[in-house]
């Protein structure tokens, strides 16, 4: 079992804490210390020349984790704690943490920004651009749609992408679902119906039978659990084989989950840069669960 620390971000903020009651479950259920991070961003660097300032004000005086502790201790069964203070701008220091961590966990939503976002541009930096998987935990009350059937228990959702899947997305679904003694409903979405030009300004439907489409992306899908079902025979994984949006199918199935797994996009030739993709940004500003955004594979060197 690792022993790096699982960490949660805190800012004071309500959000925070929803993500550090998830975060400290979390700790527990993987025998890991729990890091209780407060990212302080100091005024001095954007205050208008000629204005002074005080600096810093002392870390062992830092109110927000003065109320972390007293909250933490109301909890009767904790991990193993540790409380830190880090002075930058949290979309920049809260990625570097992941080199350190197991999992990252917040809110998502912090104090700053408006109030009428879905997600803070910190939750989105983390997500984006973390080593480790990261937990997004949205607030209280998100209402989603036409949510497919789901039985009674615990149940932990994934996105499965059957052209290009990635083991660790699936690794650590499964893993999670082991953890919490959970169903894993595996979301295979297709996309239908598909179009073709025939000219310019021309659709065409194509001579597809979408009942082949539909049998071919439910044998991929099986194909693609069957190693991780031999190393987990205890987790019952249920593909959910469907048409459409993957986004929208995974939104629908993070209603009553405990969690929504998806990855992140891995960096090509052409596009170096971290990249979410459209899926993994919907799924964040959109979920009902929390949801854990899992970077791609490392590319053999």
């Amino acid at each position: 079992m690792s022993t790096l620390p699982v960490i949660a971000a805190v800012d004071g903020s309500d959000d925070s804490l929803h993500a550090l009651d998830w975060a400290l479950d979390a700790a527990r259920g993987r025998g890991a210390p729990l890091r209780v991070v407060h990212v302080w961003q100091y005024a001095a660097a954007w205050t208008p020349p000629g204005v002074l300032v005080a600096g810093p004000p002392d870390p062992a005086e830092d109110e927000v984790l003065g109320e972390v502790r007293t909250y933490v201790e109301k909890r009767a069964a904790r991990p193993v704690m540790e409380y830190l203070r880090l002075q930058g701008a949290p979309g920049a220091v809260l990625p570097e943490l992941g080199s350190t961590a197991q999992l990252l966990v917040l809110g998502s939503r912090g104090r700053g920004g408006f109030a009428s976002l879905l997600l803070g541009s910190n939750g989105m930096a983390a997500a984006r651009d973390t080593d480790c998987p990261v937990v997004v935990v949205p607030r209280p009350g998100r209402e989603v749609h036409d949510a497919p059937p789901a039985g009674p228990g615990p149940r932990v959702v994934v996105g499965l992408h059957v052209d290009s899947p990635d083991e660790t997305i699936l690794a650590f679904a499964f893993a999670e679902a082991a953890r919490r003694g959970a169903r894993l409903q595996v979301v295979a979405a297709y996309p239908w119906p598909p179009q073709a030009w025939a000219s310019a300004g021309e659709l065409v439907p194509p001579v597809i039978d979408q009942d082949a489409i539909e049998n071919e992306t439910r044998v991929l899908t099986e194909a693609q659990l069957a190693p991780h079902r031999d190393l987990h025979p205890d987790v019952h994984a249920e593909p959910y084989v469907a048409p459409g949006d993957a986004a929208g199918h995974l939104v629908a199935a993070s209603k009553d989950a405990d969690l929504v797994v998806v990855g992140r996009h891995r960096r090509r030739l052409l596009s170096p840069a971290r990249l979410l993709g459209s899926v993994t940004q919907a799924v964040l500003l959109h979920a009902a669960s929390p949801v854990a955004v899992v970077p791609p594979t490392a590319p053999e060197e």
